[in-house]
């Protein structure tokens, strides 16, 4: 066995782990280093490192842990209390979510001319909710590895900007607890940053939340979690746009039935989890049993996910980094200065 075989192996190991372990309780402070970047990034300096090994085990994992995830992300996720946000928070997310989609395609595709999958996968992790998005997308439109690396490290390093900068800027403007909740949970991509942004914010002003009686933490999750409801719908639209790629040569049918199973089970899961697992009209005395279920499946789901960031990130070579060069960075930084310019002066003066 090669040197690059057996440093695969160990690297496989160590973070498989690392992920168990902070799903145990008492053991969590072992394993909680392991994050969605930092599993990307392990991958992608493997790779550069190294080369592309067992290539077609990575391809397979990427590929399926990533399906299987999203599919258990479901269970985290309850249609009704999303649904509680009413019609004029729902009409400003449809109209932010597809105008971010819309605005990522001028800035991508017209003007910076980024590579389409990667194009859309870095407006969806923008519109959405980051990385959880950019895992559910990918499969639907078959996107290469190189894209799905590609589109995951622009979020990640936009993520990292935002949870220093974010909580500076609104101190320095003076906003409230719900205005800069509002602002996080629309601005910034990961639901994980948003909390972070959220909680760094409610740390600096504690009189705010006092006098106000509510945290602007408690807001941008809210917010973020319903808006993360909307990746169903992204799912599922997806195929349309690109209804061109994804027909097989010499077949041609309609863009809905290129709708991969796995959203579909991923939907069953929300519908699972929001009418049976956390309904105590079905299982009464049992409730809160069901929740602990649903969220244990999407706590391993998001393991998975961060696990399967390795294998995208190891399918990576250094002549396909310098195929894409910095244009999706360019992109990326575009379309997050626009949303969030945009969505500060729609919540400070609309």
């Amino acid at each position: 066995m090669k040197t690059k075989e057996l440093v695969y192996i160990a690297v496989v190991t160590i973070l498989t782990i690392a992920l168990i372990l902070s799903m145990i309780p008492g053991l969590e402070e072992y394993g909680q280093w392991v994050t969605s970047p930092v599993a990307l990034v392990a991958g992608l300096v493997f790779a550069l490192v190294f080369g592309k090994t067992y290539s077609s085990f990575n391809k397979t994992m990427s590929k399926k842990l990533l399906q299987y995830s999203v599919v258990g992300l479901g269970f985290g996720m309850h249609l009704m209390k999303a649904l509680e946000s009413g019609s004029e928070g729902m009409l400003f997310t449809v109209i932010s979510v597809f105008g971010t989609l819309g605005l990522g395609w001028i800035i991508g595709r017209r003007m910076l001319k980024v590579e389409s999958q990667t194009s859309y996968l870095i407006s969806s992790g923008t519109a959405i909710c980051g990385g959880s998005a950019i895992a559910a997308v990918g499969p639907v439109i078959k996107a290469k590895a190189e894209a799905m690396s590609v589109a995951l490290g622009v979020v990640f390093v936009l993520n990292a900007i935002a949870l220093i900068i974010f909580p500076i800027i609104g101190d320095a403007i003076g906003m409230t607890m719900k205005e800069f909740g509002m602002w996080a949970a629309i601005a910034i991509h990961d639901t994980s940053s948003v909390v972070g942004a959220g909680g760094a914010y409610d740390t600096m002003h504690p009189e705010m939340v006092l006098s106000e009686g509510v945290s602007s933490q408690e807001v941008a999750t809210t917010i973020k979690l319903t808006r993360a409801l909307w990746i169903v719908v992204l799912a599922l639209v997806t195929p349309y746009f690109f209804r061109g790629s994804l027909q097989t040569e010499g077949q041609k049918k309609p863009w809905y039935k290129s709708v991969p199973m796995f959203i579909l089970w991923f939907i069953a899961a929300i519908l699972f989890n929001t009418y049976v697992l956390s309904n105590e009209a079905v299982l009464g005395s049992y409730s809160e049993t069901g929740e602990m279920i649903g969220s244990f499946i999407n706590k391993v789901a998001k393991q998975a996910i961060t696990l399967s960031l390795f294998f995208i990130g190891a399918s990576l070579t250094r002549e396909t980094l310098k195929a894409v060069g910095i244009r999706p960075l360019f992109q990326g930084i575009l379309l997050w200065i626009c949303i969030s310019v945009i969505s500060l002066a729609y919540i400070l003066w609309v």
